[in-house]
């Protein structure tokens, strides 16, 4: 794969992008390592030298969730041969991640330093789009493309055939509404291939509701849903990320659980069931609810 290097000096202050205010941090211990504010939140964090490595432990989650699927497929396409393998998860064909939410494109850099994928990450700042470029030595395309835009207009907008669709985009330190609605859930669920998966940052950053509703969604949405975080946060003690996957194929959970047990903070599985059960009596939002507008309105 060809790797951008980037030989652009990093600022050492403040930078306006259009949307917000970004500035470069690093340590002294870690030089190469670079965390990303937005408004003073921290939006992303790269190793300059190392394209795998990944800070953020949610992120550790999400790439856990995803390569526990892939890592399956292609051991069966090694066993069986590539002609079921071409029926199922894209075939022969490059696996295709769609990010809704760009920033540093931290998530994925480190996914596609480890397989040959065709990701497309959704920014809606168009200068942070350019500037990550400069910064950080980020897969150009077709390996990695960052489309500017409105992640749900893209979401409702792009064709079907994603093998992966991760959405981790925020506006401050929330997820805007219109991400977080069933019916986003369900075109999600529409544009996957078979086996696909829809992973999401359920942050519980104002109030353990939210997070309710992001389950409630997901299971709405598809047949086997499952987690991944702190049970702290699960049991609504402390905020916190929490990763949840769906997908219209059981998830090997096994894998995920002792996977998981190599982390080195508190950390858990949670089933469909426990999910659904939580979910129950929870309504999740809708478009009408988050006043996100219907095609003809839209037009």
């Amino acid at each position: 794969m060809k790797r951008a290097s980037s030989k652009t000096r990093l600022p050492e202050g403040p930078v306006r992008t259009t949307f917000a205010t970004a500035e470069l941090v690093r340590t002294a211990a870690a030089p190469s390592q670079i965390l990303l504010l937005l408004d003073g939140v921290e939006s992303s964090s790269l190793d300059l030298e190392d394209p795998e490595y990944l800070d953020f432990e949610y992120m550790q989650h999400i790439r856990l969730i995803l390569e526990s699927r892939w890592t399956r497929i292609e051991n069966e396409r090694d066993e069986k041969g590539t002609e079921r393998h071409a029926e199922r998860a894209g075939g022969g064909r490059r696996l295709r991640v769609l990010h809704l939410g760009g920033a540093g494109c931290a998530l994925a850099r480190a996914l596609g330093s480890r397989r040959d994928l065709h990701q497309v990450a959704v920014e809606i700042d168009p200068e942070l789009a350019r500037l990550v470029r400069d910064w950080f030595p980020l897969p150009r395309a077709p390996f990695l493309k960052i489309r500017v835009g409105d992640a749900r207009r893209v979401l409702d907008s792009t064709k079907a055939g994603w093998n992966a669709i991760v959405r981790d985009a925020f506006k401050g330190r929330e997820v805007p509404p219109h991400l977080r609605t069933v019916e986003s859930a369900r075109r999600a669920a529409e544009i996957l291939e078979p086996e696909g998966i829809y992973v999401l940052n359920a942050v519980a950053s104002a109030g353990i509701r939210r997070l309710d509703e992001d389950i409630a969604a997901m299971a709405a949405a598809f047949p086997h849903i499952v987690a991944v975080a702190d049970p702290a946060v699960f049991n609504g003690k402390r905020f916190g990320n929490f990763v949840v996957a769906g997908s219209d194929t059981a998830f090997p959970l096994e894998t995920i659980e002792r996977e998981v047990r190599k982390f080195p903070l508190p950390t858990r599985v949670f089933n469909d069931a426990a999910l659904r059960s939580r979910a129950e009596s929870v309504k999740p939002l809708t478009d009408s609810l988050a006043g996100w507008p219907n095609a003809q309105e839209e037009a």
